[in-house]
C-alpha cells in the first residue's frame, strides 16, 4: 500500500508523530511527512512533490483553494498557535508578561536562536519585533538564524550547560511543548505575539483522498481536542 505524503508546517509535527502509529493500523499506509516554514511547503506542492494532506496557515490553504490545487470543501482547521519563548532546562525562566519585562530578557540574553527571517514568516515578525522595540543595535551580535524552529530547539536541547547559558528560542509554542530538554517561559507579550491557524486540506491531485480525509478527520477530531492543546494548539 503506499505512503501517504504530508507537507507541513513546522507546527503540527507533534500532531503527526502522535498519529502515525494509529493511522498505520487503521489503513496500513505509513505516513510520509516533510516539515518546515510554510512557504516552503506551499513551493514544495508548487514544483510538483507528491503531496496528499497539506498542512499551512489557513491565508495560504485559501489561497491554493483558488488556485484549483486544495480540493474544495476539504480544509479543516487545526487550531490557532501563538509564538513563545524557550530555554533550556535547568537555566532560569525569564519573565515575559510585559512590554518592559520582554525587553530585559533579550537584552540580558546571551544569544537568540530563530527561524531566519528570509525564509519564514516567523522569523520576519521577529525581526520587526526587534526593530518596533528600538532593540536591533543591541540584539544584532546575539542574532542566530535556523532554517527552522524545531532545528533552533533541538540546537538548544542538545548543548553543552555552558553554551545553552543564557540562550533564549523564539519560535511556535506547538515547537516548544514538543521538544525534549527545553522548558517554555511564556508567549510573546500582548501587542507583538505573533498567532497564526493551521489548517489542514487535501491536495486537488491527492492519489489517495480517501485516506487523506481519515487522516485529517483524525488531527481534527473533538475527541483529539486535549492532545492538541497539550500541543500548543488552541
Amino acid at each position: 500500500m503506499g505512503a501517504l505524503h504530508v507537507l507541513s508546517g513546522g507546527a503540527a509535527r507533534g500532531l503527526i508523530a502522535k498519529l502515525r502509529e494509529d493511522f498505520h493500523k487503521q489503513t496500513g499506509r505509513v505516513i510520509e511527512a516533510r516539515f518546515g516554514a510554510v512557504g516552503l511547503m506551499r513551493d514544495r506542492l508548487l514544483a510538483g512533490e507528491a503531496c496528499d494532506v497539506l498542512i499551512l496557515s489557513q491565508a495560504l490553504i485559501e489561497e491554493l483553494v483558488v488556485a484549483g490545487r486544495v480540493m474544495p470543501g476539504s480544509a479543516r482547521s487545526l487550531g490557532l498557535v501563538r509564538t513563545g519563548v524557550a530555554v533550556k532546562a535547568g537555566e532560569p525562566v525569564p519573565c515575559l508578561e510585559t512590554t518592559e519585562a520582554f525587553k530585559d530578557a533579550l537584552l540580558a540574553a546571551r544569544a537568540i536562536y530563530f527561524a531566519d527571517p528570509a525564509k519564514t514568516r516567523a522569523g520576519t515578525h521577529l525581526m520587526q519585533v526587534f526593530q518596533r522595540l528600538g532593540l536591533m543595535p543591541e540584539l544584532a551580535p546575539k542574532l542566530h538564524f535556523f532554517n527552522n524552529g524545531s532545528t533552533a530547539l533541538q540546537t538548544l536541547s542538545e548543548a553543552q550547560d555552558a553554551e545553552a547559558r543564557g540562550v533564549l528560542v523564539c519560535t511556535h509554542m506547538t515547537e516548544i511543548l514538543t521538544t525534549p530538554g527545553v522548558l517554555c517561559a511564556g508567549v510573546l507579550p500582548k501587542g507583538f505575539e505573533l498567532a497564526t491557524i493551521y489548517t489542514a486540506a487535501i491536495t486537488a491531485r491527492s492519489e489517495q483522498p480517501q485516506a487523506a480525509r481519515l487522516l485529517i478527520d483524525m488531527l481534527a477530531a473533538p475527541e483529539a481536542a486535549a492532545g492538541r492543546r497539550a500541543g500548543g494548539f488552541e
